[in-house]
């Protein structure tokens, strides 16, 4: 027997974490993995795009490491009794090895970008954003709750990625680079 996709549990705006505890789908929690779930969506819209094919493995990793967030951030750290997948070291690492990959093809930078140029481009710099923001949710739960360093260190390096990846791609489509100069 399938399951139906809905359950009618969250309609009046709660939500079951992993291990059972209910909170209000405002809460902090769900808004960190909520939003971890947005970037893994970006990050699905730019592997699909043609630009994006030489870039396809490590993608589709990421998008793996982002659902092993996404289920690490959805359980309840004193209840859960599952077996979870976990973020290592070495996940932050891949990432560290591929930005320094592109960079050694890459002028260095003097200025900052202007995002946009091409739309693959422009879905990096969107998923980068929306990366900041997941972090920036999870340090914020962190606070308060415990969560693993490396969760919120995997998203730190992941926008980084995602950054030298749009200045990679903005090479390899041969798109001009816009410096941003501020008017003063």
């Amino acid at each position: 027997m399938a399951f139906k996709v809905y359950t009618k549990t969250g309609d009046k705006g709660e939500t079951s974490l992993i291990g059972g505890t209910r909170l209000p789908k405002h809460h902090i929690r769900i808004e960190a993995y909520g939003t971890v779930d947005e970037l893994n969506s970006w990050v699905g819209l730019l592997r699909d795009q043609e630009a994006a094919k030489q870039h396809l493995t490590i993608l589709l990793e990421i998008q793996d490491r982002l659902f092993t967030l996404g289920s690490i951030l959805a359980a309840d750290p004193q209840k859960n009794k599952m077996k979870l997948p976990e973020i290592l070291e070495t996940d932050v690492l891949l990432l560290e090895k591929e930005i320094d990959a592109m960079e050694e093809t890459l002028a260095p930078m003097k200025h900052f970008v202007l995002p946009g140029g091409h739309s693959s481009v422009s879905y990096c710099h969107i998923a980068r954003c929306v990366c900041r923001r997941a972090e920036r949710s999870v340090l914020k739960l962190a606070e308060n709750e415990t969560v693993a360093p490396l969760v919120y260190k995997y998203l730190n390096r992941l926008s980084d990625y995602l950054f030298v990846l749009s200045r990679k791609l903005t090479q390899d489509l041969a798109v001009t680079e816009i410096p941003w100069f501020p008017r003063v």
